[in-house]
C-alpha cells in the first residue's frame, strides 16, 4: 500500500471518529441522564480529541 493511500485511510478513520463524537454528544445531551450521560459525553470528547490529533498528523506529516 502506498503512503498516500495509507494516509487516506487514516484520515477516513479521523472523520469517522468525528462523526461518532457528534452522535454521542447529541445522544448524551438530549436522550440520557445520570452516569450514562457522563460516560457517553466523555467517550465523545475522547473521540473528538483523537480525531483532531489524526487530522493534524495527516495534514502536516
Amino acid at each position: 500500500m502506498s503512503p498516500a493511500l495509507l494516509k487516506m485511510w487514516i484520515s477516513f478513520a479521523g472523520m469517522a471518529f468525528m462523526f461518532l463524537a457528534i452522535i454521542l454528544i447529541i445522544v448524551s445531551r438530549y436522550k440520557l441522564k445520570g452516569a450514562f450521560r457522563f460516560v457517553t459525553a466523555l467517550a465523545a470528547y475522547i473521540f473528538m480529541i483523537l480525531s483532531g490529533i489524526i487530522m493534524f498528523i495527516t495534514l502536516f506529516a
